[in-house]
């Protein structure tokens, strides 16, 4: 049974459940039969730009926002520890090109619809893959325009899928990351936007002990 399938079909039982005997929803646990992909598919996503406005009912309404959308596949550690390794095995585990594809499967894609600068560069509306070349205390964020594969084909040695092929005549752009370490560890990889304020914001990306961000301004 397809997941959506069976989630939607979840709630409307836990609506039904609540409604028909006036309690509290009754849990459901998932059967076996719901099957996810080893490293499920997630999105971070930001408005930036508009202001809020007052509405007639004394409410409020953001408009005028304009949507940066990050899609990816998010791994999970499964008992994996130091996932990112040290000295000259760094980051081979997560990635075993010269970049890493900032999640698992498909190629990582950033959608804007606001004009952004990094590192000094104005990066227009548009779609743009998402890489970070790994190296130990010093990421970069690489934003990419290579055309990329819907399904990969090990023949394919042009297009990008996930990291494989990359190209980096296709760089749109190159952003040191500001790498921190954390007391704890993360279980599914996981990117986010993290101080949004007006005007600017930053991309930040977590697994295990690993916390790393790049700023961005809106244009």
């Amino acid at each position: 049974m397809h997941l959506r399938t069976y989630a939607t079909g979840v709630a409307m039982l836990l609506l039904t459940a609540g409604g028909a005997q006036g309690q509290n929803p009754v849990v459901v646990i998932p059967g076996p039969e719901v099957k996810l992909p080893a490293s499920p598919r997630g999105t971070a996503e930001v408005q930036v730009g508009g202001t809020w406005t007052k509405t007639q009912d004394g409410g409020q309404r953001y408009e005028g926002g304009k949507w940066v959308i990050i899609d990816y596949g998010r791994p999970i550690l499964r008992g994996r520890q130091n996932v990112f390794g040290s000295g000259a095995d760094y980051g081979t585990v997560v990635s075993d090109e010269a970049m890493w594809r900032a999640g698992a499967n498909a190629t990582t894609r950033l959608t804007t619809q606001a004009a952004l600068e990094m590192g000094g560069k104005v990066i227009p509306p548009g779609v743009y893959n998402v890489l970070v070349e790994l190296k130990e205390g010093a990421w970069t964020l690489v934003l990419s325009n290579q055309p990329i594969q819907a399904k990969y084909d090990p023949n394919d040695k042009v297009n990008l899928y996930g990291a494989y092929n990359y190209n980096p005549k296709f760089d749109v752009v190159r952003v040191p990351m500001t790498l921190m370490g954390s007391t704890v560890s993360v279980e599914q990889f996981t990117i986010g936007f993290v101080n949004v304020a007006e005007g600017r914001g930053s991309i930040a990306m977590w697994w295990d002990k690993a916390f790393a961000v790049a700023d961005f301004m809106i244009r």
